[in-house]
Order: C-alpha cells, then sequence, then structure tokens
C-alpha cells in the first residue's frame, strides 16, 4: 500500500515528506506504532494525523494511495 506523508514543524525535521510502501497497515492506530517504530523521537512528541485532509478523532481505515499529514500541537488566534 502506497501513502504519501506530508510532516509539518518540529516532526520535518524527524521525517521528510515522501510517499511509502507499507505493507499490513490497515488503518491509523497500526499506521502511529509502525511510524513511532521507524522513527523512535515520536513516541515523546505530541502529534495529530490528518488522513485525506481529514484530522483522525478515532481509529480510521486507511486505503491504497492514501495522504496522511502528521502535524505537531497547534492552536488558533
Amino acid at each position: 500500500m502506497e501513502i504519501e506523508i506530508i510532516s509539518f514543524g518540529k516532526i520535518s525535521e524527524l521525517i521528510s515528506n515522501q510517499k511509502i510502501d507499507f505493507d499490513g497497515i490497515a488503518d491509523t492506530d497500526n499506521f502511529k506504532q509502525h511510524l513511532e517504530h521507524l522513527f523512535p523521537a515520536l513516541k515523546s512528541m505530541k502529534y495529530k494525523l490528518a488522513l485525506n485532509k481529514n484530522i483522525v478523532q478515532e481509529n480510521t481505515e486507511i486505503i491504497n494511495k492514501a495522504t496522511i499529514a502528521i502535524m505537531p500541537p497547534f492552536s488558533g488566534g
């Protein structure tokens, strides 16, 4: 399964924007676990995922050719 990763803020220092093939990743919970395995520094950071431009509030199925944004905390103002 091909997933495009877009990262922002300090997270972009760890993960550059890229397309990655992931096998066996069916949902956002599995994706997050796999990502933290590949990039252990993420475990100590707070971040949110957005799947195809929608912020993920709960575990969500990932389809092929999805785009996942990894975002640090943000505030309005």
